[in-house]
C-alpha cells in the first residue's frame, strides 16, 4: 500500500503571524477526515519550530533544502541533522528553483539526497523538465535521468523514505498544469525507472505538482500513479490546502 501525500511548500513566504493562523486553521479543517492522507507543511526553515510546536503530531513538517555538508563552516547552510533535531520529518531536495536559481546539479542534488536520508529524515526528490525540453520530445529522457541520478545511492533499507514528486517546470506557479493523462504517464515512467533500479517501485509515492488546486486536484489524484500533491501558492490558503486534501480518493493505491 502506497502512502497518501498531500505537502505544502512555503517556498519564501510567510511571518510569523501567517503562522500562527494558517496552522491553526489547517489543523482545524483537517479534523475528522478520514481519507488516509498524509498532510504535510514545508514552511521557510526560520519558522519550522513555529510550525512544529502547532502542529503537534497532526501534521508533517519539512525543510525546503538541506546542505550537502553534515556540518562546518559554511555560513547560511543549515544540515539535515539539524532538522532532525528540531524535530522535522521531512526535507525537499532538488526542486526546481533550486537547479535554476542556485545552480543545483543532478551529482548535488544525490549528495543532498544521501545527507537527509543519513540523518533519518524522509527526503522528497524533485524531478521535472523545461517547457523547452518537453517541446522536443526530451521531457521522459530528462525525468528518467533526474530519478537515475537523484537517487543512485539510496540503500536496500531507505527506500521506505524516499518519495519522488513530479513537478513539469513550465507548471510551477504559471497557472498551467499537466493534464490527468500526462501526469499518469510520467509517473508511470518514473515508477519505470525505480523499478529498474531494483527498488519497491510499486511501494514508493510519487507526489505530482504544478498549479495544483482544488478544481483539479481530484482529476490528478484520480490517476493510479498519482499518489498525492506538492503544493506551492494554493498551501497558504487553509481552505484551499485543505480541499485538495479531501480531494484524495479514500481508497488505497497498491
Amino acid at each position: 500500500m502506497r502512502r497518501k501525500i498531500v505537502a505544502g511548500n512555503w517556498k519564501m513566504n510567510g511571518s510569523q503571524d501567517l503562522v500562527r493562523s494558517l496552522v491553526g486553521d489547517v489543523k482545524a479543517r483537517l479534523s475528522g477526515l478520514d481519507n488516509g492522507v498524509e498532510a504535510v507543511i514545508i514552511p521557510p526553515a526560520l519558522y519550522v519550530e513555529s510550525v512544529k510546536g502547532l502542529s503537534g503530531d497532526s501534521l508533517g513538517v519539512g525543510v525546503q533544502n538541506v546542505s550537502q555538508w553534515a556540518s562546518g563552516a559554511f555560513t547560511g547552510e543549515i544540515s539535515a541533522d539539524m532538522a532532525k533535531d528540531l524535530g522535522c520529518d521531512w526535507a525537499l531536495v532538488g526542486h526546481s528553483e533550486r537547479r535554476q536559481y542556485f545552480g543545483e546539479t543532478d551529482e548535488l542534488v544525490s549528495a543532498k539526497v544521501g545527507r537527509v536520508l543519513q540523518s533519518g529524515l524522509q527526503v522528497v526528490l524533485c524531478v521535472g523538465e523545461t517547457l523547452e525540453e518537453r517541446e522536443r520530445g526530451e521531457a521522459k529522457a530528462v525525468v528518467s535521468s533526474q530519478v537515475a541520478s537523484g537517487l543512485a545511492g539510496v540503500e536496500a533499507d531507505q527506500w521506505s523514505r524516499v518519495v519522488v514528486a513530479y513537478e513539469p517546470v513550465w507548471a510551477i506557479g504559471t497557472g498551467k498544469t499537466a493534464t490527468s493523462e500526462d501526469a499518469q504517464s510520467m509517473h508511470a515512467e518514473i515508477r519505470r525507472v525505480l523499478a529498474d533500479m531494483g527498488a519497491p517501485s510499486e511501494q514508493i509515492s510519487v507526489l505530482y505538482g504544478g498549479s495544483v488546486k482544488a478544481d483539479n486536484a481530484a482529476a490528478l489524484f484520480a490517476e493510479p500513479d498519482v499518489d498525492g500533491g506538492l503544493i506551492g501558492g494554493a498551501s497558504l490558503i487553509a481552505e484551499e490546502f485543505v480541499s485538495i486534501c479531501r480531494s484524495m480518493p479514500a481508497s488505497a493505491k497498491d
